[in-house]
């Protein structure tokens, strides 16, 4: 494959990785207080809630985005009882108008519901906004500022019975009078128990955008993996010498793109590059010998071509594997010490250079 088509092939595969994530839609929606900001940078990449950030698209009602990360937020801004009326009927109108596009990344995927523990009580407007919600998507209760359960969750799943699930949090560590610590908890347990419900489409940039549940990225990135060794496994071994190790590279290209899309990279098409030619240099290096020995043996008809076709495709699956997982736990490595946010350009290919550019 010459440099020009290359180049081509790597465009094509970031391209097709982003696209193929998708996008994901949540609504938060509480009263002032319960900490649905502070729920939001806990759970997602890019500190989403910060001050000012959002679009207002009605009254009480606000859009957040931000550049890279495959999730918009739809957040009420406080859900103040006296006007309930109002904020359900704007709210109705914002999801219905988005359920008629007719690009389903638009509509809204999944509602969370948000209730204080501290106010141990469900309002009968919150139960009545679940309600209203369900009828367009899965809504999930979330009791906030957890601290002792004492039947709290079962009393707030009984009185939203609309709510596919109740998650109890503490998006903080909260210190006591006594100076004992209570640390952050149930995050992971709400990343998974939405995981679950949002639409099959949306689930991989729900995945690929929160950072509360890294084994839900590295459980996505796998099946990544395993679909590229099947694919790889199966150009490898049809009869044409020599032609499967250039037919890998698109192959291989497209996984390390989609592999970093899953994770919640977005990263140019001159990284993706490198990352290939540091990662792709140093696990084909112990492998081409039994590589250019299966192109050999293709040109020996009959039993030679049959033999060479089954060690290419072993050979192609060890090294789509080997370059997959690797990758892999480079990216976990890094997220797991930057507490699930995204590492810059210059930590990933470091820390691609020192695990895979060395044969």
């Amino acid at each position: 494959m010459d440099p020009l088509n290359l180049g081509d092939a790597v465009k094509r595969a970031l391209e097709e990785a982003m696209r193929g994530r998708g996008h994901a839609n949540v609504l938060v929606a509480g009263r002032s207080g319960v900490g649905k900001s502070t729920l939001i940078n806990a759970i997602f990449q890019g500190k989403l809630a910060s001050t000012g950030q959002g679009r207002p698209v009605t009254e009480g009602v606000r859009e957040i985005n931000k550049e890279g990360v495959p999730l918009t937020i739809f957040d009420t801004r406080g859900l103040e009882l006296g006007a309930f009326g109002t904020t359900r009927e704007s709210l109705r109108s914002v999801i219905s108008e988005k359920r008629l596009d007719s690009d389903p990344r638009r509509h809204i995927h999944v509602a969370w519901v948000c209730i204080s523990e501290d106010l141990r009580r469900v309002e009968e407007a919150e139960s009545a906004l679940v309600a209203s919600l369900a009828d367009f998507m899965p809504v999930l209760g979330v009791v906030t500022k957890a601290r002792a359960d004492h039947g709290s969750r079962a009393e707030v799943q009984r009185l939203l019975p609309r709510a596919v699930n109740v998650v109890r949090i503490r998006a903080l560590a909260e210190e006591l009078d006594d100076g004992h610590v209570l640390p952050p908890f149930g995050l992971a347990e709400l990343a998974d128990a939405t995981a679950e419900v949002v639409p099959e489409a949306q689930r991989r940039a729900f995945v690929a955008a929160q950072k509360a549940d890294l084994s839900l990225k590295r459980q996505k990135a796998h099946l990544v993996v395993t679909t590229s060794v099947t694919a790889a496994m199966g150009i490898a071994a049809a009869p044409i010498p020599f032609a499967d190790a250039v037919l890998l590279i698109p192959i291989q290209l497209a996984m390390i793109a989609s592999i970093t899309a899953t994770y919640g990279l977005s990263f140019s098409e001159g990284f993706l590059g490198m990352v290939v030619a540091s990662a792709v240099g140093g696990t084909a290096a112990t492998l081409s010998g039994r590589a250019i020995l299966s192109g050999l043996l293709k040109l020996i008809p009959g039993a030679g071509t049959a033999l060479g076709g089954t060690l290419a495709a072993a050979t192609a699956g060890t090294l789509t594997t080997a370059l997959g997982e690797a990758y892999i736990g480079v990216l976990h490595a890094l997220f797991e010490r930057n507490q699930g946010e995204p590492p810059s350009l210059d930590e990933v290919l470091g820390a691609v250079q020192a695990r895979l550019g060395k044969p």
